[in-house]
């Protein structure tokens, strides 16, 4: 495992995590930390556990039949199987999926609609949140003329950039992100990662991707999952240089195999 320097807090720490589906388990005994602000990749072919690990950070796996959760996983210290209000921890914890999941409603609703849970009613105060997170999503110039139009009308890279402003309304403290540029043109999945650098110095992000060169940008540490088992973990580029302790990483991302 490879260790947080000093001055960096850890920000979740997982520790012997088995996640099985009835009695197929799909990841074993996985133990890694994830330090505060950083960008942490899992990279690994399909079928590896890197979903179904996603599920266990904000309890979704709570929504999956038969899925069966052993060992740790401590946020800021607390596990989260002990959070006794689930909706609490989801607020830390906003999710991007793999496909845009637009709300049906408003551009201008899709965003609000967390802070209007939470209890923020005043529409000068509403009108702050929208247009900070659809800026920092790289969305505001591209909307700010059509608030008031269907979301759903939107171009499937504009959903996706509207599902990341979505999750940053709630202000969490981490970002996970699935396989976010599976449905977007390139020029979009740039925008993307300009956008998630520029995140990283205000929370932690933990990104699922099947495309080794994006951990590379984007990853100060990546993990390998491979058969439902966390080959290694490291700083990306070690696994890019041939100093990748495992073959199996050096022939992963050589596109060996996967």
């Amino acid at each position: 495992m490879v260790n947080p320097t000093p001055d960096q807090a850890i920000k979740l720490e997982v520790d012997n995590l088995t996640i099985s589906y009835g009695t197929n388990a799909i990841l074993r005994d996985v133990s890694f930390q994830v330090r505060e602000r950083e960008i942490f990749g899992i990279i690994g072919p399909a079928n590896s556990g890197k979903t179904s690990f996603l599920r266990t950070l904000n309890r979704m796996n709570e929504f999956v039949p038969g899925m069966r959760v052993d060992g740790q996983i401590l946020f800021d210290g607390q596990d989260v199987r002990n959070f006794t209000n689930v909706f609490a921890l989801r607020r830390r914890v906003g999710v991007v999926f793999p496909l845009p999941v637009g709300l049906p409603m408003t551009v201008y609703d899709n965003v609000a609609l967390a802070p209007r849970l939470t209890g923020v009613k005043k529409k000068a105060d509403l009108d702050v949140i929208v247009e900070r997170c659809l800026t920092r999503a790289a969305l505001w110039d591209e909307v700010k003329d059509r608030l008031h139009a269907l979301g759903s009308l939107l171009s499937g890279g504009q959903q996706q950039r509207l599902t990341i402003a979505r999750a940053l309304s709630q202000d969490p403290e981490l970002l996970l992100l699935d396989e976010f540029s599976i449905a977007v043109d390139p020029v979009t999945t740039m925008r993307i990662e300009d956008v998630l650098k520029e995140l990283r110095s205000e929370m932690t992000i933990v990104m699922v991707t099947n495309l080794v060169q994006q951990a590379r940008r984007l990853a100060e540490r990546t993990a390998f999952f491979l058969n439902g088992e966390l080959v290694e973990v490291g700083e990306t580029e070690e696994f890019f240089t041939g100093t990748v302790q495992d073959p199996r990483t050096r022939e992963y991302v050589e596109g060996k195999f996967g």
